[in-house]
């Protein structure tokens, strides 16, 4: 499972340091995609097939599966951590996703995200008001 939140940096080749708790689950290799509220997302190569499984459920004469599809596989890169734990982002995802010099790192259950890090701050100040929360989740049996 992947949770936390995490700093890291963003060096001159793109590479940015997948936090030591993610590891493990990456050492088989990873995929890094677009994703959802304009952020990255790190999947393993077993949910990166899981998620291509339920995709290929989706009815082709939906338009928005057909967009979901193309938003996500089009750009998406298969990538292998380096010896000090790092996975390179194309410069292609890093300028979609904004990302500098800096990144954030965050767990989200079956995948990470890198978050470039002012849209993180803005985005989480709304995970931090807990009616804009309550608002959210309500409808979800959670």
């Amino acid at each position: 499972m992947f949770t936390g939140e995490y700093r890291h940096s963003v060096d001159d080749k793109g590479r940015i340091a997948v936090p030591a708790k993610f590891r493990a689950q990456l050492e088989d290799g990873a995929v890094v995609s677009r994703w959802l509220d304009a952020c990255l997302a790190i999947h393993t190569r077993t949910g990166w097939e899981a998620l291509a499984t339920r995709v290929a459920s989706l009815p082709i004469t939906d338009a928005n599966s057909r967009l979901f599809t193309r938003y996500v596989f089009a750009g998406a890169f298969e990538a292998e951590l380096d010896r000090q734990g790092r996975v390179v982002v194309p410069a292609y995802l890093r300028d979609w996703a904004g990302l500098g010099t800096d990144a954030v790192v965050v767990g989200a259950r079956d995948h990470g995200e890198i978050w470039e890090p002012s849209r993180w701050a803005t985005y989480s100040r709304t995970l931090d008001d807990p009616e804009e929360l309550a608002r959210a989740l309500q409808g979800l049996g959670i």
